[in-house]
């Protein structure tokens, strides 16, 4: 009988983390020495809306957003107190941030000289994919040429005074959540690091011979989805392109810098409202996708929790999902035997089918002139955004079945929902007031001179042309605040509006139900003299579009007329829109759970405006309590995630504008 091929020493488990932050420096920093003391072997950081996308806690736009979707960091005293007690030379910290990377990556380095520990043996990440940021997360600012320049800056500034860290990773996470097929994310995903490397080696503060070492701190940070045997096939195809590009495009011959360091967040897109403890299985099965492969194994994980897409993770929900990648790492024998997948006829196949597409995709998108040109003429938007639409049309007629939600629905009540109130975490609101007035009394406390002359210096360094870390570095320890540093790069590079990809996306009949709403809208527009007009708006920060995208392309595709200018919107713009463009119906979509404020508000300016008769309805991760407040304050109908089902949602429109038409 042949001897099993166990390993002689079984391998170390990847870092284990969990994706957190909220409310406060203070409450996160609780939560991270708890979930430490848990086990988790590394923090990833989840970073307020507002930080993400340079604005104090108590700038306008602000307003509602402060501490919802992650923590608020607006100075050096905030970073110090999110990593009070936690040594920051022993703890390997990933944080999601991207337009403002070289702010709070400036924050922590200063945050760990106030603990006594030197820049060169801090390790960890910054997301800092600023690319992806304009095809899906939406939390870029300044236009793509100097979010370029500052992503190359963090990069040739840590290879040399920070070299344990990874000053990016190629986030092709979001891509997938944003549509992307397999080939399509592995593509624009490289596409995305040629543009960095590209800028990075065209430095003349980069030597020739540094090239390696900064290839070799290029991460990735990638999605697995429910699929994890096409999963684990395309984390062996993006290990196999991505020596291949160090080795062609860069010269790179050392195997060490070649290796292929990814880390992953599983499916959180994937995850549903409608019986959501189905959502514990589905994190367990998309965590094997990327570790079953030894030879293209994540080198960290964090798993979602199962309740997300009804709201916040409480800490018991975070525990879960941490005991979920214990159990697999340490009483499973998974890190006892070399690759599993080695001389499988199946899995070589189909990684060696997805090499051949992604490379050809690739190519297209170079001769475009890169991955900044395909953002700039919207071919990479156009394209996720014509993915999504072709996968959300396959759920809506079941040729993709999702196990609750469009098959198998009957079900008994959950006891982990049991109590609705209580399944999930809430902000409190005092939590905004609070951090306004921390923020407050630390300007006053500062000394404004010192944080003057640092601002200087930062706008000095750039008309330079020099490096924006050392100048940053100095601007955090002076006391510089979060959105003072944006508003000096904003004066300088102004800001960008990404192209949406919803005009140009092509139409995708979904059959019968798309003919008779076309129909219906065809009575509806006789009835009103003119097509019906419906305005979909992103209020406040949250730039996760794809949902506003695919209500805009089903709008436009049963014959309504549509306005949609994209993420970021004031109620005051969308107030100012709707009268301009003369809409019969607004859709506000907001998933970072500041509906309570921004609704309203965009609900009291109608109202101010005499614009009262035009229906709003809202879509977002809403629980029931506040799906109940808002139907009082006058919203018309109020869509979560587990309203998949897009011809319905047509359908319920066409009834509202019919209902308040003259």
């Amino acid at each position: 009988m042949p001897k099993t091929p166990h390993l002689e020493h079984p391998d170390r488990p990847w870092l284990i983390r969990t994706y957190s932050g909220h409310s406060s420096a203070q409450a996160s920093n609780a939560l991270y020495r708890r979930n430490l003391a848990s086990g988790q072997t590394g923090l990833s950081v989840a970073f307020d809306l507002p930080t993400q996308t340079g604005y104090d806690s108590d700038h306008a736009l602000a307003r509602g957003e402060v501490g919802k979707v992650g923590v608020p960091i607006c100075h050096i005293d905030d970073m110090a107190t999110l990593f009070d007690q936690i040594p920051l030379d022993q703890m390997n910290t990933s944080m999601t941030i991207n337009a403002t990377a070289a702010w709070l990556l400036a924050l922590y380095v200063a945050a760990a000289e106030r603990q006594g520990v030197r820049p060169d043996t801090l390790q960890g990440t910054t997301q800092n994919d600023i690319i992806k940021e304009y095809l899906s997360r939406g939390t870029y600012v300044f236009p793509p040429e100097a979010s370029i320049r500052m992503t190359s800056d963090i990069v040739a500034y840590t290879v040399e005074e920070i070299p344990k860290w990874n000053p990016i990773n190629i986030c092709s996470y979001h891509l997938q959540e944003a549509g992307a097929t397999p080939v399509q994310e592995i593509a624009f995903a490289m596409a995305n690091a040629v543009a960095v490397l590209d800028a990075v080696r065209a430095r003349e503060d980069v030597p020739e011979e540094t090239l390696g070492r900064v290839f070799g701190r290029i991460s990735f940070f990638l999605n697995a989805g429910i699929r994890f045997v096409e999963e684990t096939c395309k984390c062996r195809a993006m290990t196999a392109l991505w020596s291949e590009l160090g080795r062609e495009r860069y010269g790179i011959e050392d195997e060490r810098m070649l290796r292929f360091r990814y880390g992953v967040q599983v499916n959180s897109l994937g995850l549903s409202e409608a019986q959501p403890e189905n959502n514990i299985v589905r994190i367990a099965l998309e965590a094997l996708g990327v570790t079953l492969s030894r030879d293209a194994r994540t080198r960290s994980l964090q798993l979602p929790a199962w309740n997300e897409a009804l709201g916040l993770p409480r800490p018991w929900d975070q525990q879960l999902s941490l005991r979920t990648q214990q159990i697999l790492a340490y009483e499973t024998d998974l890190l006892e035997y070399p690759d599993l997948f080695e001389g499988s006829h199946v899995v070589e196949a189909h990684t060696e089918a997805l090499l051949q597409d992604a490379r050809t995709e690739l190519q297209k998108v170079l001769e475009m002139g890169g991955a900044v040109s395909a953002v700039e003429n919207a071919y990479m938007k156009q394209a996720l955004v014509e993915s999504h639409t072709l996968r959300i049309r396959a759920i809506e007629r079941g040729e993709q079945i999702v196990v609750g939600v469009n098959r198998f629905k009957e079900t008994t009540d959950s006891p982990l929902t049991a109590q609705s109130e209580g399944s999930i975490l809430k902000v409190d609101d005092s939590a905004e007031r609070e951090q306004v007035e921390r923020l407050q009394s630390f300007r006053s406390a500062r000394n404004s001179a010192d944080a003057e002359a640092a601002l200087q210096g930062i706008a000095d360094c750039l008309k330079n042309g020099d490096n924006i870390l050392p100048a940053s570095i100095r601007a955090a320890h002076a006391g510089v605040t979060t959105g003072e540093w944006a508003d000096t790069l904003r004066r300088l590079f102004g800001e960008y509006r990404a192209p949406t990809g919803v005009g140009a996306a092509r139409s995708i009949s979904a059959g019968e139900d798309t003919d008779g709403l076309r129909a219906r809208v065809e009575a509806l527009s006789e009835t009103l003299g003119r097509r019906p007009k419906i305005l979909v708006g992103k209020p406040g920060l949250d730039g996760h579009s794809n949902g506003a995208e695919q209500i805009a392309v089903k709008a436009r595709d049963v014959g309504m007329e549509v306005v949609y200018d994209g993420i970021r919107l004031t109620p005051e713009e969308i107030v100012q829109s709707a009268r301009d463009e003369g809409v019969h119906v607004i859709g506000l979509s907001i998933l970072s759970g500041s509906h309570g404020v921004l609704v309203r508000d965009v609900l009291e300016r109608l109202n101010k405006e005499g614009l009262q008769g035009i229906p709003v309805i809202v879509g977002g991760i809403i629980p029931d309590d506040d799906a109940a407040a808002l139907r009082a304050a006058g919203v018309k109908r109020i869509y979560t995630p587990k309203d998949f089902d897009l011809s319905r949602i047509m359908g319920d429109i066409v009834d509202i504008v019919g209902e308040a038409a003259p």
